[in-house]
């Protein structure tokens, strides 16, 4: 049943993908979906493996600001104990995509601008972990950061995706222009590499305003101009890593044509995936798309797009209407059976609240401050209980929002 269900998603979403590539033809997109969904019938909106949530712990209480400050520290040598990266090794054999690296320089540049314990130990780190990533991206000379050609190294999801698009590649006589110097460099009718090159586009963003150094502002230029002249994946989650990250250069460097280049991304390649009535309005239609994780990945599209697009701009409004359901299908499961995903719940939750800090309705009628308040209790009690709650990169962010929270 789920390799027919798959077929049918592949089959459906390659429509969308050719018709909203094409001529930006939003409404052929969404007739694309319409059938999708009379295929999908009852499963539309239904993650293809159950969800399962974290009990939200009653009695626990936020980390202190205090509390908050110190904690980063204990996570210092566990991203020590992390690296794997340094320039020059040969990518065939690695079995760790960039998106490590990049939670490591985003961990650790957001960990010093907010002051957190460990900063200067965590910078250091960051900025080998960006210098890999610069390395990487100069290796693949496109300006995309890569993903390892490395075959049957690991069993992991992404690099069992990568062994098949190359073995493909192989057979229809690609392989010389889909790899360089022994990384992935082009991925046609895939979009997979937008879900590393994004993660890593963003990080090298956070560490520039951290450290100033050009090299990594340049880096993250040119991963953005990449990601603008991509076509559109069929799959919804790879459209809204590069969204972020070209409304999140856009912002730094005020290019328009970056900001133009991710409201296209997010009205043709997002916006039409998305459940707008029924019992699963605010989710995204396929069984993939529909699991929290990848769910929240979009929301931090969208909410880094609202972020920069101009109040009185014609798409705004079908964003923040999107943004604003997508949010309230997710958020109220933090009121009920608990947290269905915390790291990028974490991440666009802060993000959220950031962006609309000046619309407290907004957060309040899309569950978003409910959601946050039950989050930051559950990993502040993971943490006090000897865990590591969440990823490098979400775990500084939550530490720099709850430094900073009143209570």
């Amino acid at each position: 049943m789920r390799v027919l269900l798959r077929a049918i998603v592949h089959l459906a979403t390659a429509s969308l993908a050719a018709a909203a590539s094409s001529d930006a033809d939003v409404a052929a997109a969404r007739r694309a979906v319409e059938e999708l969904g009379r295929k999908l019938g009852e499963r539309a909106g239904q993650p293809e493996v159950a969800d399962t949530f974290i009990p939200i712990p009653a009695a626990a209480r936020w980390l202190s600001p205090t509390e908050a400050r110190a904690a980063f520290a204990s996570a210092v040598p566990r991203l020590d104990q992390l690296r794997w990266w340094r320039p020059g090794l040969d990518p065939t054999r690695l079995t760790h995509p960039l998106r490590e690296p990049a939670a490591v320089a985003a961990g650790g540049a957001v960990a010093y601008r907010a002051g957190l314990a460990g900063k200067e130990q965590a910078l250091a780190l960051a900025r080998e972990a960006g210098d890999f990533l610069i390395w990487a991206q100069d290796q693949a000379g496109t300006g995309v950061f890569p993903f390892p050609a490395a075959r049957g190294v690991s069993r992991e999801a992404p690099f069992q995706a990568a062994d098949r698009a190359l073995a493909r590649a192989e057979r229809e006589g690609r392989l010389a222009a889909m790899v360089s110097h022994g990384w992935i460099i082009d991925d046609p009718g895939d979009g997979g590499l937008q879900f590393d090159h994004g993660e890593a586009g963003l990080a090298l963003l956070e560490l520039h305003a951290a450290t100033g150094d050009p090299r990594q502002l340049a880096a993250a230029r040119r991963a953005a101009e990449w990601a603008a002249n991509r076509p559109l994946a069929r799959n919804w989650n790879y459209n809204a890593f590069t969204v972020s990250l070209l409304a999140r250069t856009f912002a730094v460097t005020g290019e328009r044509h970056l900001l133009e280049a991710a409201r296209h991304r997010a009205v043709a390649g997002l916006l039409p995936g998305q459940l707008t009535e029924g019992p699963r309005a605010g989710r995204w239609i396929d069984p993939h798309n529909a699991r929290p994780a990848y769910h929240y990945i979009m929301l931090r599209g969208l909410a880094h797009l609202a972020d920069v697009l101009p109040r009185d701009d014609a798409d705004r409004p079908a964003i923040i209407r999107a943004l604003r359901l997508g949010l309230l299908a997710r958020n109220r499961d933090f009121t009920g059976p608990g947290a269905p995903n915390k790291d990028k719940a974490a991440e666009t939750l802060i993000l959220v609240h950031r962006v609309f800090a000046a619309e407290p309705d907004f957060l309040r009628d899309t569950l978003s401050t409910a959601a946050l308040e039950a989050l930051g209790r559950l990993v502040s009690a993971q943490f006090r209980a000897g865990g590591s709650p969440l990823g490098p990169r979400e775990w500084a962010e939550f530490l720099e929002y709850a430094a900073s929270r009143k209570p």
